[in-house]
């Protein structure tokens, strides 16, 4: 990571080869010099509890490797046994790419790119339950369904 530049927010905290440090009160810019630092912001840490779905559990173990607390072979192995229980669609094609950056010791990218799927698995979800939950309660609606149906 030669020449990374974080901008912090103020009071932004962020782990670097295992320590937490906190931004003070005004903005600021690092520049990494350190070639190999494991860096994780920590607002796009997610907290063990919250790793409920293999995409969670997925970019929970992505997310150690990255702050420097697994290492990157064993977290491989975790991820890909992870992955194999993912039920969603394209699920191949998820486990390709993830593995391709795991491969190449990207562990950032994978987390990054773990995040966008769990944004729209979410987002999924969500507008599935809200439908379900509006046909269920909506009873005229569910009448002509079933009338239809007969």
């Amino acid at each position: 990571m030669a020449g990374l530049i974080l901008k912090l927010r103020p009071r932004e905290q962020l782990m670097i080869n295992g320590v937490i440090i906190e931004n003070g009160d005004a903005k600021a810019k690092l520049l990494i010099k350190t070639e190999n630092a494991n860096i994780l912001r920590m607002r796009d840490a997610m907290k063990p509890e919250e790793a409920t779905t293999p995409l969670k559990r997925a970019y929970y173990v992505i997310q150690l490797a990255v702050g420097g607390q697994l290492p990157p072979p064993q977290a491989k192995l975790l991820v890909e046994h992870t992955l194999q229980h993912y039920p969603g669609q394209g699920a191949e094609q998820l486990y390709q790419t993830v593995n391709k950056f795991i491969v190449q010791d990207d562990f950032y990218k994978a987390m990054r790119f773990l995040g966008e799927k769990i944004t729209e698995d979410e987002t999924v979800d969500t507008a599935h339950n809200a439908v379900f939950h509006e046909e269920s309660f909506d009873q005229p609606a569910r009448r002509e369904r079933m009338a239809a149906q007969r």
